[in-house]
């Protein structure tokens, strides 16, 4: 399956179980993710993150990421499982 048939390019939201999936959740996690494991980032931008990553968690399940990847960020995943 190929992105534009999940979501074509006029369509910019889905839900999947009653949750609202928007176009770009997980790249926008996988940035998030990123500034938030890095340990230069300010601690303006990892709460920003880390309240980013927070809020996207119920699409993220929503669409099974967790269920077929895994962190390979110990931190990371132990501050996801915590908000599970």
């Amino acid at each position: 399956m190929r992105a534009e048939d999940r979501l074509p390019d006029a369509v910019n939201e889905s839900f999947i179980d009653g949750v609202r999936v928007r176009k770009g959740t997980v790249g926008a996690f996988l940035l998030n993710a990123k500034v938030w494991s890095d340990r230069t980032s300010s601690e303006e931008a990892r709460t920003i993150a880390e309240h980013d990553i927070v809020d996207a968690l119920p699409a993220l399940r929503a669409l099974g990421l967790f269920e077929v990847l895994s962190i390979r960020d110990d931190r990371l995943r132990a501050f996801i499982d915590a908000h599970q």
